[in-house]
């Protein structure tokens, strides 16, 4: 039986490969996209979501709900220095599809009570659409089986910051409540060590996509070149892709070589340290499971599988 998923997203870039991977993989359930302010402007976030699932054919199957513009107590921090627009400039068509009425938060309360016990959230933006469903329904941790996070880093370096992660540092309130909140399974996929070390995709790798010349590829190659630049600048010799990763591990692809227990809390006062996470190994309480390494190219041999299908 499928599983029932539902990815929340500040879609750009490898947050659009992940949502392929919840559209087109059998093992999956999309029941939703849920959108969250993140990586870039939200109305281009919302319009790249729509994109992404129009070229999986599934516009009348799969809603896009609108959530949480702002973190809870904080400015939105842009990271379209990172990924441009996030598709390479691509425009989908003025088919008059939009996203649907109810709320994300309100989809995200409701989809995991009607499937209690087995719904699937994957997190890979901020976590502030995950904290507004914990404080509306105080059984909304109870009733998701499993959250997957994209966000951290275990006692290592940021990317936004030299002490914090991205997702994290944008709404590190936010992030606090959900890593408290008593999920009864609850997956972090960081940035430090694992997707830097484990799944880059170098010139190579990049040569390899575009050869297979399907419009999957095609689209992967454009909407991740801003990505693939900056993150080369920086030094990590490629692209990273750890949204991906993240929902390809909720579906069960067994390719984790390394993981551990840490009770991760989130600094939140810090001037230097905002958003950084403390993975505590030490603690007798630990509320996460931090996958720290992954077969790398199993990985990437997955998801030439994906972009090659048409």
């Amino acid at each position: 039986m499928a599983i029932p998923l539902v990815i929340d997203t500040d879609t750009a870039a490898d947050d659009c490969f992940a949502l392929l991977i919840g559209l087109l993989d059998p093992r999956a359930d999309l029941k939703a996209v849920t959108i969250v302010g993140g990586n870039v402007g939200f109305d281009q976030q919302v319009h790249n979501a729509l994109l992404t699932i129009g070229l999986a054919g599934r516009l009348d199957e799969v809603p896009v709900h609108i959530g949480e513009r702002d973190p809870l107590h904080r400015d939105w921090v842009s990271a379209e220095d990172v990924h441009g627009d996030g598709v390479g400039g691509l425009r989908r068509p003025d088919d008059g599809r939009g996203p649907a009425a109810e709320h994300a938060v309100e989809a995200l309360v409701r989809l995991a009570r009607e499937h209690a016990g087995r719904l699937r959230v994957v997190a890979i933006g901020p976590l502030t659409n995950l904290a507004r469903a914990i404080r509306l329904d105080p059984g909304f941790a109870r009733n998701v089986a499993a959250l997957y996070v994209m966000g951290g880093s275990v006692n290592g370096r940021g990317n936004i910051t030299p002490a914090a992660e991205y997702n994290i540092y944008v709404d590190p309130e936010a992030a606090a409540e959900v890593f408290a909140a008593g999920f009864a399974e609850l997956v972090v996929v960081p940035w430090d060590p694992t997707t830097i070390r484990d799944t880059v995709v170098d010139a190579g790798r990049l040569a390899q996509i575009a050869a297979l010349d399907t419009e999957l590829s095609r689209f992967f190659v454009r909407a991740n070149q801003a990505t693939f630049d900056f993150d080369s600048a920086a030094g990590i010799g490629g692209s990273t892709h750890p949204d991906s990763l993240t929902t390809l591990l909720a579906l069960g692809e067994p390719i984790v070589t390394a993981q551990a227990r840490y009770r991760v809390g989130v600094e939140t006062a810090g001037e230097l340290t905002r958003g950084a996470t403390v993975f505590d190994w030490r603690s007798d309480a630990p509320n996460v499971t931090a996958v720290e390494a992954v077969d790398g190219p199993a990985f990437f041999a997955y998801l030439l599988r994906l972009l090659a299908s048409r």
